[in-house]
């Protein structure tokens, strides 16, 4: 069958790698994505460069594959960073300004207005989501009023899917999962929406055709990697986290995963009824697997916005390591933070709290804090954090979880999983491979064409590691506790945001 490609566009940087049938990962190409903060609270990226480094990494990835003999590629899928907000010209494929990230917090002010104007009941009904800075209408209403983005006929308005996919193969697609997270589209409908378009200004006619997660989209274009990939089907687009959802295979209801990544993202199956909207909590769609209402799945989401970017703010805004692999090794070298908690709120918090104004804080701190100290509680907040939305998932939506599938880059960390097994009384599983948002899109990519059978899919993909709790409940009870006095204590900060 030669091997499924996937790319993987997310927020730090572009992966692309292969799989063979046996659900391998048998190469792997990554390039650091350019991060630029004009000002507090807002965070950017050059589309043009996305679309380079999706273009770099894969001539690289098919070097790699020529060098091992595996020259035919069936399929190719993208997973991409949700919610982030690109505009570009169809006639010229020029993106016209930088591309508005979801950590963004620019609209937070926009976003209380609709909100105090009493739209977020309908909102919340038609779309799953809450009025909030992350989701990408509010980022393209921001272009067409203040960014320099012009009205008009070659206007396209996408998420980072339907840029790649458009640069790949020319087409403006994105799929139901990318859609869902926009606030123009609607769950109940499965359509975009007139009238939430008109409440943001947008012209629908600027925004992508909408296909399903896992169906032949278009063929790869000649000028794509040197034309070695010329008319390979293009044949899944998905959201990051629906990818990683599908890559860990909680193909069944109730079935849960947590990705670590820039932010931390909890996905649970719901399966294919449309749930009542949950306090706190985001409903979103998992995948459509083909045309049929019977192929499309929900899931019930907590969205964490600090996590890796956590890793990142130690290595580069403070230099307390060199890379983010010392984190693990330096937060174990100490038993216990010692009271010292960092609530790394630093574009707001996400479920279950949707506080915009929240900023980063770190408190407890005594004359013996150190590096090592500062480590384990930015590791230990990874963990409080997924435990806050997991009993918000609890409490709201009467979900009791039974197991955990972690996943995404901090994943490869015990401590971290095994305090998060503590944290949440139940057992943690790490795959084979953390790579699983790349697996997931070559496993959806596959499926479209064949390549694997959704039964046997579900045979690829293996336990690692089984991390059980060791410590009491009341014991995991009493720690959070303590971390919900301090992340109280960064709540409402930025009261201009």
């Amino acid at each position: 069958m030669g091997v499924v490609m996937a790319v993987d566009a997310g927020t730090t940087g572009v992966r692309s790698l292969a799989v063979d049938e046996s659900g391998r990962v048998v190469a792997i190409s990554y390039r650091d994505l350019t991060q630029h903060f004009p000002r507090p609270g807002w965070v950017e990226h050059d589309a043009g460069e996305i679309a380079e480094l999706v273009e770099e990494t894969l001539v690289e990835l098919v070097t790699k594959l020529d060098e091992v003999g595996h020259t035919t590629i069936a399929a190719v899928g993208i997973a991409n960073q949700r919610e982030t907000a690109v505009a570009w010209d169809r006639s010229t494929g020029a993106p016209l300004c930088r591309a508005i990230v979801w950590q963004d917090r620019r609209t937070a002010g926009r976003c209380r207005d609709l909100e105090n104007a009493g739209h977020l009941p309908a909102v919340r009904l038609e779309t799953g989501l809450v009025l909030d800075s992350y989701f990408s209408a509010t980022k393209w209403e921001w272009m067409l009023r203040h960014g320099g983005v012009e009205p008009g006929p070659n206007l396209a308005l996408g998420t980072v899917d339907d840029w790649v996919c458009w640069k790949l193969t020319g087409r403006h697609a994105t799929d139901v999962t990318n859609a869902s997270r926009t606030l123009c589209y609607s769950i109940v409908e499965q359509a975009w929406s007139t009238g939430l378009c008109e409440l943001f200004g947008i012209d629908s006619g600027c925004l992508a055709e909408v296909v399903p997660t896992s169906q032949v989209v278009a063929t790869i274009s000649p000028e794509v990697a040197g034309g070695r990939l010329a008319g390979v089907p293009l044949s899944a687009l998905a959201g990051d986290q629906q990818a990683a959802l599908f890559g860990q295979q909680c193909v069944a209801p109730g079935l849960a995963k947590v990705t670590y990544g820039t932010g931390s993202f909890l996905l649970m199956n719901l399966g294919a009824a449309l749930p009542a909207p949950v306090d706190g909590l985001l409903t979103t769609v998992a995948w459509q697997l083909g045309e049929a209402p019977s192929d499309l799945a929900y899931a019930l989401e907590g969205s964490i916005f600090s996590s890796g970017a956590t890793i990142q703010w130690l290595r580069d805004g403070l230099g307390i390591v060199g890379s983010a692999a010392e984190i693990g090794p330096l937060a174990s070298s100490v038993p216990t933070s010692e009271g010292l908690f960092l609530v790394p709120a630093f574009t707001g918090l996400g479920s279950p709290w949707w506080d915009p104004h929240a900023r980063g804080t770190v408190v407890g701190v005594t004359r013996g804090a150190g590096r090592a100290q500062l480590a384990r509680a930015a590791v230990e907040a990874m963990a409080y954090q997924t435990r806050d939305v997991i009993d918000a998932m609890s409490s709201s939506a009467g979900v009791a979880l039974s197991e955990l599938r972690a996943d995404g880059g901090a994943a490869v960390m015990d401590l971290l999983l095994q305090i998060q097994a503590d944290q949440c009384q139940v057992p943690v599983v790490r795959p084979t491979t953390t790579e699983v948002t790349g697996l997931g899109a070559a496993f959806l990519a596959g499926l479209a064409k064949g390549v694997w059978t959704a039964g046997e899919i579900r045979g690829l993909v293996r336990e690692e590691a089984r991390f059980l709790p060791a410590v009491s409940r009341a014991r995991a009870d009493a720690d959070h506790a303590a971390w919900l006095r301090a992340l109280e204590r960064s709540r409402d900060w930025a009261s201009d945001a």
